[in-house]
C-alpha cells in the first residue's frame, strides 16, 4: 500500500512537471521607442520588457532615415512611444505605415505620445515655412518638462495594464513606485536648483525650453538665425551686439556643434555649457535631471573667485 502511494505521488509530481514545461512562458513586451529618455521612462514602468530606441543620445531626433531595420523593429513592437508635436513628423509616419503593424498606429492605445499628458508650452495658431523649424502644437522637446511626468507616469501605466492586463498589478506598483521617487526628487530639485532662477541665457533651437520654464530660467536669444536653420556668420555677428550684462551664459546640447557657441564665447567672454539631451545608455530619467542640473550649477551658481 505505501509504494502505491509513494507511485501515486511521483506521479503528480512528474504531471505538474509536464504541465509546467508545456504551459506557454510569459512574454515580456516588445516596446519602440523614437527616443532614449522614453526608453528609460519605460524600463521604470515596465523593467521586464525588451525596448528599442530609433535614436541616440548623439543623435538628433528631427532628422533619422526611415531604414529597413527600424521598420523592422516597429514591425515587431507590441506598443511605441514618441515624443509627438511633430518632433519625428519627418520619419515616423512612414515607419508606422511600412511596418503593417495595427499596434504602432496612431488611432491604437498602444501608440503612445509624450507631448498629449505635457502642457505645451509656444504653441502657434498659424505656421509656415518662412518661419522655420516651427510645431504648431508646441515645443516638441518635451522631456525636462519635470512637473508633467507624474501624469505622464499615470498615462502610460494605465496604457500598460491595458495592453498586457496579466500584469497589471506589477505595472501599478512599478508606476506608484516611479512617482513617489519623482515627488521626492522634484522637492530635492527645486532646492537644489534655486540659485538658477532669473538666470538668462543664449541657447541653441529651443532644445532646453520646458527646463528653462521650470527652473525659472530665461533664454534671450538663439544661435540659429531661425528654428531647424544652421547657425549663419551674419547671425552670429549680430549676437555680439547682445549686452554682455543682459545674459550669463551660452548653452547648447551634446548633439549640436560647438563651434557656433565656442565662437561667441571668444566674442563676448561669456561661459559655455554643454547639456546632455537625452539619457546615456543605462541611465535613468532622474540621473539625466541630476547630471542637466549639476552642469548648470557648476557654472551659473560656482562660488565667486576669492581676492587675494
Amino acid at each position: 500500500m505505501r509504494s502505491k502511494l509513494i507511485g501515486c505521488k511521483s506521479g503528480f509530481v512528474m504531471m505538474a512537471a509536464s504541465a509546467a514545461i508545456m504551459s506557454p512562458p510569459v512574454m515580456a513586451l516588445t516596446i519602440f521607442v523614437c527616443e532614449p529618455e522614453w526608453k528609460a521612462f519605460l524600463a521604470s514602468h515596465a523593467p521586464e520588457s525588451v525596448i528599442y530606441s530609433a535614436t541616440t543620445a548623439k543623435q538628433d531626433p528631427h532628422y533619422v532615415q526611415a531604414r529597413p531595420s527600424l521598420i523592422a523593429q516597429m514591425r515587431q513592437a507590441d506598443m511605441a512611444m514618441c515624443s509627438g508635436a511633430e518632433l519625428e513628423v519627418g520619419w515616423l509616419p512612414m515607419l508606422q505605415a511600412r511596418s503593417g503593424n495595427t499596434a504602432v498606429q496612431n488611432s491604437a492605445q498602444s501608440m503612445i505620445y509624450a507631448s498629449n499628458f505635457v502642457h505645451m508650452l509656444d504653441t502657434h495658431d498659424h505656421v509656415d515655412r518662412s518661419m522655420g523649424d516651427i510645431h504648431a502644437h508646441g515645443n516638441p522637446h518635451v522631456q525636462f518638462a519635470a512637473n508633467d511626468m507624474i501624469p505622464l507616469s499615470r498615462a502610460v501605466t494605465k496604457r500598460l495594464q491595458a495592453i498586457d492586463p496579466d500584469k497589471a498589478h506589477t505595472y501599478q506598483f512599478n508606476g506608484m513606485k516611479f512617482r513617489a521617487h519623482w515627488r521626492q526628487k522634484l522637492n530635492e530639485w527645486n532646492e537644489r536648483a534655486a540659485p538658477l532662477q532669473g538666470k538668462q541665457v543664449v541657447g541653441y533651437h529651443a532644445t532646453y525650453r520646458y527646463l528653462f520654464d521650470w527652473l525659472g530660467m530665461k533664454q534671450i536669444a538663439d544661435l540659429e538665425p531661425k528654428p531647424g536653420i544652421s547657425p549663419t556668420t551674419s547671425h552670429l555677428q549680430s549676437l555680439t551686439q547682445l549686452d554682455a550684462e543682459t545674459f550669463d551664459a551660452i548653452v547648447y546640447s551634446s548633439h549640436q556643434d560647438q563651434r557656433p557657441a565656442n565662437w561667441l564665447q571668444q566674442q563676448t567672454h561669456k561661459p559655455v555649457i554643454q547639456l546632455p539631451l537625452t539619457v546615456s545608455k543605462d541611465q535613468r530619467l532622474d540621473e539625466l535631471y541630476d547630471q542637466v542640473i549639476n552642469n548648470l550649477l557648476d557654472v551659473l551658481a560656482a562660488p565667486a573667485p576669492e581676492n587675494w
